[in-house]
């Protein structure tokens, strides 16, 4: 299958960006900086969560602003894989309405469907859930990267339903051509089924993560980051991924061209 024209252009642009070992003297070239918006890690994570992701307007706005190159956002899948949807938690914590799992939602339901839903805490309140194509052309408009993880609770429906991969990969064929998208899945399975339907698209080591210091809300300082930071632009990586976008492009002046 031929690689559509822009994503080869994104797949080139990060190539040409990857590092060897520079030269003694030499500064390395600057990797792509790609934003995300972390989650708390230490216990009791689910209640203290301010809804970070950028999975709306609002936060590859804020993305942008931050000088992100692109930016990570979450993919899932609605009741019998009938709509694509932008959100990263498991069920609907963080939402306004009764707490469910996403996978058991449908779309437009009047009784509390995602739809009709609103991030009820955090920087991102009163947003509201988007669609996949929906995410994707504000992406595009905002000339933002769209790296897309495919969240492993997909898999069930995914794998029982062909109709669900159309409503997932549907959005990404419309766009690819003229659009910059990378994906990925932490589901092996998901994955390797990526990797066949949009030979291309898979991050693979293209976008390495650079944050290495787990944290709770509030979120540590960027400086406690920056061994891991150092660390990873020594190996030379075409694009980073980081919850502090705006910090590690200052952070990185200096250190690259």
């Amino acid at each position: 299958m031929t690689i559509p024209l822009a994503v080869a252009v994104a797949l080139t642009e990060l190539a040409a960006t990857a590092l060897v070992p520079a030269a003694a003297g030499r500064l390395p070239g600057c990797p792509l900086v790609f934003g995300h918006g972390g989650y708390p890690k230490n216990p009791g994570a689910s209640a203290k969560d301010l809804i970070r992701q950028p999975n709306h307007p609002t936060g590859i706005e804020h993305m942008r602003a931050e000088g992100a190159d692109g930016l990570e956002a979450d993919v899932q899948l609605t009741r019998d894989g009938t709509q694509a949807v932008m959100w990263h938690n498991t069920t609907t914590n963080g939402l306004t309405g009764p707490n469910r799992e996403i996978t058991d939602l449908w779309w437009a339901d009047d009784d509390g469907g995602l739809r009709s839903r609103r991030v009820s805490r955090g920087p991102y309140a009163g947003e509201r859930v988007h669609t996949l194509g929906s995410w994707l052309d504000h992406a595009a408009a905002a000339g933002l990267i769209a790296l897309l993880e495919i969240k492993r609770q997909a898999r069930p429906i995914l794998r029982r339903s062909e109709e669900a991969w159309q409503e997932l990969s549907g959005p990404i064929l419309e766009r690819q051509d003229a659009q910059r998208i990378l994906l990925y899945s932490a589901d092996p399975w998901i994955q390797r089924e990526l990797a066949t339907r949009h030979p291309g698209l898979v991050r693979g080591e293209a976008v390495r993560w650079t944050d290495g210091v787990p944290w709770d809300e509030p979120p540590p300082g960027w400086r406690a980051q920056v061994p891991r930071w150092t660390k990873i632009l020594k190996r030379g990586p075409a694009g980073v991924l980081t919850d502090y976008p705006a910090d590690y492009r200052r952070w990185l002046a200096g250190k690259c061209t």
